[in-house]
């Protein structure tokens, strides 16, 4: 028999705890994905996911994949070998995103920043006179940095935008359109209050008629993957792939949640709860990561104090708090935390539990 694990507070930078009505969704029936009534619900979401992303995208769906498997439908539809794509580096999704570039065969431009600064658009802009593709992370996850992406948009020109968006989506700010957004993917098991396994992707018209025609993936091929949410777009739906029903039920009730509350008030809930965190953090004498002006609201990174063991600090909040937040990344994998206030865990009680705990557990481990 598979063992019952405790409640856990997720504070890191992994999979936020679910907001009640997704736990809900996940435990009604399975239906068929042929279903009229599930077909019906893809129409919705995708209708969601439009509003959260900020587009009026035809082409916004969720892809069946986490954020990574969207990182790769967004590369693999639009970069042909020898293609320039211009890569904004400071952390470790800009990394992947070189990699998975690299991997369809594109020239790879790489626009290197110091880990935990935001993206220099000014230098990003002049890497390459031409580039087919310019790419960054919105909310970069491994170092809690905010970059400006309407800058990116603002000064592309021929180029495609393409955004990762997944530690933003359903908590922070994002105006896709506005900003110039060609290509965007996120996650659903951050802000959006969802388990991992979805992945909210958005194409323009214009990054559409540039696709690449026949991509090495046929299960990211987005020229199938549109004709599968075609009802959406006023065309017969084609069957492409067998979609994870229970999953799209529960992003279909995150969004009626977040859409209900009402998206500048989930924004501001966010901005609050990182803004609170980021202060009682400084209170207690921990220095922050991330460049002052530039710091995440949903995904705090704190240096680990000098003298205090970072393993040690994280195995006492899970064992004695149920609490886990996530270690740094790469060269900061001992010396920074990464504190995430996610969906339901953005607010007043759960910044005051997770200061309380690490205060406790940092004491116990000196």
């Amino acid at each position: 028999m598979s063992e019952i694990l405790p409640f856990r507070y997720l504070f890191g930078p992994g999979p936020g705890n679910a907001y009640p009505e997704v736990m809900a969704a996940l435990s009604h029936p399975v239906i068929g994905h042929l279903d009229p009534v599930f077909i019906a619900r893809l129409d919705r979401v995708s209708a969601g996911l439009r509003e959260v992303w900020g587009t009026a995208n035809a082409r916004t769906w969720p892809v069946s994949a986490t954020g990574s498997g969207g990182m790769e439908a967004a590369f693999v539809n639009f970069v042909e070998p020898g293609d320039p794509v211009v890569v904004a580096v400071n952390g470790l999704f800009g990394e992947r995103m070189c990699e998975v570039a690299r991997r369809c065969g594109a020239e790879v431009v790489r626009v290197e920043h110091e880990w935990g600064q935001p993206v220099d658009a000014e230098r990003v802009l002049a890497a390459h006179p031409s580039p087919k593709i310019i790419a960054a992370v919105h909310a970069e996850t491994s170092t809690g940095v905010r970059s400006d992406i309407a800058a990116l948009g603002a000064g592309k020109g021929d180029a495609l935008l393409l955004a990762d968006a997944v530690t933003s989506i359903g908590g922070l700010e994002l105006l896709a359109d506005e900003w110039g957004v060609d290509i965007g993917y996120a996650g659903t098991q951050k802000c959006l209050g969802v388990p991992p396994g979805l992945s909210p992707f958005t194409v323009s018209e214009r990054a559409f008629e540039r696709r690449v025609r026949e991509p090495r993936s046929w299960y990211f091929d987005i020229g199938l993957l549109g004709g599968y949410v075609g009802a959406a777009q006023g065309r017969t739906r084609t069957y492409h792939h067998t979609a994870p029903v229970t999953m799209i039920a529960g992003l279909e009730a995150a969004l009626d949640r977040i859409l209900a509350e009402g998206l500048p008030t989930v924004w501001a809930r966010h901005e609050a709860a990182g803004a609170a965190l980021r202060e009682g953090l400084e209170d207690m004498g921990l220095e922050l990561f991330a460049a002052e002006g530039s710091r995440l609201p949903s995904l705090t990174t704190v240096r680990v104090p000098d003298g205090v063991s970072s393993a040690r600090v994280r195995r006492i909040l899970l064992e004695q708090y149920s609490i886990e937040v996530g270690s740094g990344v790469g060269e900061f994998a001992d010396t920074v935390w990464r504190i995430g206030l996610m969906g339901p865990n953005a607010n007043p009680a759960s910044v005051t539990l997770a200061l309380g705990a690490l205060g406790e557990a940092i004491g116990a481990a000196r």
